[in-house]
């Protein structure tokens, strides 16, 4: 077995190799769906608010995944700590083991905190490359924790015509210290970033709109972004949580998920659009899944300026986490990466 701990898993893995990786197991899933096996996650609350804990979550996201010729067992551990920030550590932390279900034999534990964020970024660049127009230069990018660096970047990687990006946080100091990371760590994107004082001022002239956020009610409304803004929401992962506002969900001329079988349960934005009686916007409303938009079986014109607004909303899965680190964990068997442990 390899073990590879942060490092070693950041040297392995690019955004386009994670992008290319969810496509292959978005192809596999519509062509073969019984290939790829994926129960409801476990989710297990942690703490109650309080003056010392924040209520975070631990979650168990097993997926098993036949390729055409051998099948793997991934398993992701993930607990997600909301105090961590202030502990300069990760708010969500994770581990992820990657086993051979013929033999049992376990290739691959790594450390999940780069995979998870990487995958979740992938899933919003491949929701881009096919809903938002292709010639956009502008990205908003609204919460700066860390999911918002790889977010970006993936945006970055299948719109190159991206030439400025917009920051707003709801502590702008945070907008600040993001744009020098940035800056400094992904030098190779050619961009202009500025922190805005307000959320409005932010969105308003994007024509991508990346949200990573925390938020419990929506943070702008449909007047406020343009008529065919393209909006990547990978936050508000509880039922309770909301960082998309009603008024965007109904005037979305698509509206497409990752998961949906998981988005029922935790997609707190379309779940609290569904159940508002003074919401034109309901579940069978849904476009499709993003398997749908690679497949080809839903296919938005981006091209065309009138095509409307169009929402991608992400809960992840325990199925796309498998696709990229088992990508990682066979480079790693092959060329002997990170430390070899027998047990």
């Amino acid at each position: 077995m390899q073990v590879l701990n942060l490092d070693t898993v950041k040297q392995q893995l690019t955004m386009p190799m994670a992008i290319e990786a969810i496509e292959d197991l978005l192809k596999v899933q519509h062509e073969n769906p019984s290939w790829v096996k994926t129960p409801e996650r476990l989710v297990i609350p942690t703490y109650q608010d309080s003056e010392s804990h924040q209520t975070g979550s631990h979650l168990s996201m097993p997926s098993v995944v036949f390729d055409g010729a051998e099948e793997y067992a991934v398993v992701k551990l993930v607990t997600i700590c909301p105090d961590n920030p202030a502990r300069n550590k990760p708010t969500t932390v994770a581990t992820i083991a990657v086993s051979d279900t013929a033999t049992g034999e376990t290739l691959a534990f790594m450390d999940g905190i780069y995979v998870t964020q990487v995958r979740t970024a992938a899933l919003s660049g491949v929701a881009t490359k096919y809903m938002a127009n292709p010639d956009s230069k502008t990205v908003a990018v609204v919460g700066t924790g860390g999911m918002a660096y790889e977010q970006l970047s993936a945006v970055l990687t299948v719109c190159p015509s991206i030439t400025e990006v917009t920051l707003w946080n709801r502590t702008t100091d945070k907008a600040h210290d993001f744009k020098e990371v940035f800056e400094r760590d992904y030098s190779q994107w050619n961009v202009t970033l500025t922190v805005c004082d307000t959320i409005e001022e932010a969105v308003k002239d994007a024509d991508i709109i990346n949200l990573a956020t925390r938020a419990t009610e929506g943070l702008f409304e449909v007047d406020q972004i343009k008529a065919n803004a393209h909006v990547n929401a990978v936050g508000a992962y509880q039922p309770n949580m909301k960082e998309v506002s009603d008024s965007v969900i109904e005037s979305s001329a698509y509206v497409v998920i990752d998961d949906l079988e998981g988005g029922k349960h935790e997609a707190g934005d379309l779940i609290q659009a569904d159940d508002n009686s003074g919401c034109d916007w309901q579940w069978d409303q849904l476009s499709g899944q993003l398997m749908d938009l690679v497949s080809g079986d839903l296919k938005v014109e981006t091209a065309d300026g009138s095509k409307g607004i169009t929402l991608f909303k992400s809960v992840g899965a325990a199925s796309f986490d498998a696709a990229v680190a088992l990508k990682i964990a066979q480079a790693a068997k092959q060329d002997q990466i990170g430390q070899a442990v027998e047990l």
